[in-house]
């Protein structure tokens, strides 16, 4: 699932490190999964497992045997535009021609491969007040914008108030043609389309929060950041995280003294970005499996999920120190802040460690193989399509699969496949979207188990779709409880905003997302097929398949109970 904050980052606490590192050098690759049988689920799970062959039904075993293998360090975490998702996207399309699937790429490959491109920090750039360079990533941070950024060599700063408090900021006309210096009332974060909104006709922004922004940010800020298509050189403001030390020297005042709309220093350099290319191609995987009706066969039911993950970290930390510490401080993962224990939870962390040391020693971990994010999705698909493939009544529409990349890096591939179809758009008459539906416990999310899923968007385009869902969940006796808490208007997770569903949503596409929701696990190295539940993730993916025949069979459409939403527009959740 896509996260605002891409990597979990080293952080020492207590003498524990428990934080993200990077790799020892990769294991050799698996080979794929290539003859059906039947093997039983060991009761304790192994860190390692021997892939077995696999069978047309969908079953706990083989989805055991492929994730094992789809998750393995091997593949590196499999990061958009790597090594790891190249490998990731071959066993995919290794599968997809064993198993009979048509090719739905380019040029009549599984493939569809997007055009990229790296951007990279230039460390020759120069910012601060005339007379003065500032330090990259101690005293300010940019954000890529592309080409078109404007430049802030001889731009005038000029403090913007305190974000946050509209009765403390600066009026619209004092930013224009001006570097907008802000300081915040409570959040590290000011967002962009509201600065845009607010000083309409600023040069730039330098939001004065950098010593509050998350480690994991600055990390993410500093890595050359890849891109698909030709550099956006749309003219747009510049974005700077600063400290409060530069703000002052950047304004000539402390900030406690500044007054909104008051000017300071002329800003003197220019950051700079170079462009680089990439070693291994970033591409989706598309397959289908051709309806049996010769009319309605034109038409598509869409199931995807994302096969890339965040890759390896910069340090190897001890992957049951973090486990210990994430139960107790981070339920959610990186979707809870990084907390400072008392003496209760560190009593609480110690114990979970001191059991764990009585059963192995300390492990190394730096890879965040991404057993649940989104492994778990890109395994079920391939079950799906091996019963799909080998039933005798083929579904009366196809079936089109795509194993999405880049969503860790913003929805890349699924906002290029729906820009850039390899079936007809209009064509495609709903999407099911899977990311992370291997887990869902008590221990995972509250008032989690057995019956637990997580429902988004079911409902937001065509009632008919979100009611044939609740309908072959109760006539298909799945006994799934789902949850539709995380799809309410204005939730501030904005789940139905993050994952891949939302790219075909936007063209008026009918979706469904399913997930068994965060964990502590979650864009963290602990992520690892050992830690799944392989009975749930079969019973999650047979329901989803039996959906997906549902619609797939219907004698029309699911019909559209919402306006279409403007593709070119902001998503509101």
């Amino acid at each position: 699932m896509n996260v605002r904050v891409a990597h979990c980052t080293a952080v020492f606490a207590g003498g524990l490190l428990v934080g993200c590192g990077r790799a020892p050098s990769p294991e050799a690759a698996a080979p794929a999964v290539q003859a059906p049988a039947q093997a039983a689920i060991p009761s304790e799970l192994p860190l390692k497992y021997a892939p077995r062959p696999t069978a047309a039904a969908i079953l706990p075993a083989d989805l055991m045997s492929r994730l094992y293998l789809f998750a393995d360090d091997s593949m590196e975490g499999r990061e958009f535009g790597e090594r790891g998702n190249f490998k990731a996207t071959e066993y995919i399309a290794r599968e997809a021609r064993r198993l009979g699937l048509e090719p739905a790429g380019e040029d009549g490959t599984y493939f569809q491969v997007l055009p990229t491109h790296r951007r990279a920090f230039d460390p020759a750039s120069g910012f601060g007040p005339a007379g003065r360079s500032l330090a990259p990533w101690t005293e300010y941070a940019p954000f890529d914008l592309g080409p078109g950024v404007r430049s802030l060599d001889g731009v005038q700063a000029v403090y913007g108030g305190v974000w946050g408090d509209s009765a403390r900021l600066a009026p619209a006309s004092a930013a224009a043609g001006r570097l907008v210096v802000l300081s915040s009332a409570s959040q590290w974060n000011a967002p962009r389309p509201q600065l845009l909104a607010r000083f309409p006709g600023a040069a730039g922004f330098a939001i004065a929060t950098l010593d509050r922004v998350p480690s994991g940010v600055v990390d993410f800020l500093r890595q050359p950041g890849l891109r698909v298509g030709e550099p956006d050189s749309t003219p747009a403001p510049a974005h700077i995280w600063i400290t409060p030390a530069a703000a002052e020297a950047l304004l000539g005042t402390p900030l406690a003294a500044a007054r909104p709309g008051a000017t300071g220093a002329t800003v003197a350099g220019t950051i700079r970005y170079r462009t680089e290319e990439t070693a291994y191609p970033a591409r989706n995987v598309v397959a289908v499996i051709r309806g049996s009706d010769p009319v309605l066969r034109s038409q598509y039911v869409a199931i995807g999920a994302h096969s890339d993950h965040i890759g390896v970290s910069s340090r190897a930390v001890d992957h049951d120190s973090l486990r210990a510490y994430n139960s107790v401080m981070r339920p959610m993962g990186a979707d809870d802040p990084q907390g400072d224990p008392g003496a209760a939870e560190w009593a609480r962390i110690r114990a979970t460690l001191d059991s764990l040391r009585r059963l192995r020693p300390a492990r190394p971990d730096s890879i965040a193989n991404g057993a649940d994010d989104d492994g778990s999705g890109s395994v079920a698909m391939l079950e799906m399509a091996e019963a799909l493939a080998a039933s005798r009544q083929k579904p009366k529409r196809s079936i089109l699969f795509v194993w999405h990349t880049g969503e860790e890096a913003g929805l890349l591939g699924a906002e290029y496949y729906t820009a850039n179809p390899t079936v007809p758009r209009d064509s495609i008459v709903t999407t099911l979207n899977i990311d992370m539906i291997g887990r869902g416990k008590a221990s995972d999310v509250p008032n989690g188990g057995p019956a637990y899923l997580q429902l988004i968007g079911s409902r937001r385009l065509s009632r008919e779709l979100g009611d044939l869902v609740e309908a072959v969940n109760a006539e298909g006796n799945h006994g799934f409880r789902f949850d539709y808490q995380f799809d309410a208007n204005g939730h501030p997770e904005q789940y139905y905003c993050r994952s891949d569903h939302y790219e075909y949503a936007k063209y008026g596409i009918p979706v469904t997302f399913f997930s068994t929701g965060s964990h502590r696990d979650y864009h963290m190295v602990t992520d690892e097929p050992q830690y799944i539940d392989y009975a749930q993730l079969a019973r999650v993916s047979t329901l989803i398949h039996d959906i997906a025949v549902r619609v797939a069979n219907l004698d029309h459409r699911p019909a559209l109970s919402a306006p279409k939403p403007d593709p070119e527009g902001q998503c509101v959740q």
